[in-house]
């Protein structure tokens, strides 16, 4: 693979682990996000579904994270 497409995809990794992070811990913050960006209130108030999104963005997260590592770019020599 070439370098330059590992950079851009390492780049992209890190960038999309980042905003995942950044969604987790406002979903935890203001959980009542869904509520005023939709205008519906899907777990009737219980924040049920907030918990699970949360969860499935700390999941993206430590899978970019991962797939970041994974892929970063080792000098060779």
């Amino acid at each position: 693979m070439a370098w330059g497409t590992a950079r851009k995809r390492f780049r992209a990794e890190v960038c999309a682990g980042v905003a995942t992070a950044i969604a987790t811990v406002l979903t935890l913050l203001v959980p009542e996000w869904i509520e005023v960006v939709f205008g519906v209130d899907p777990d009737h108030g219980d924040g049920s579904l907030e918990w699970v999104i949360a969860t499935c963005f700390a999941l993206a997260t430590l899978g970019l994270a991962t797939l970041s590592w994974l892929d970063r770019p080792r000098r060779e020599g």
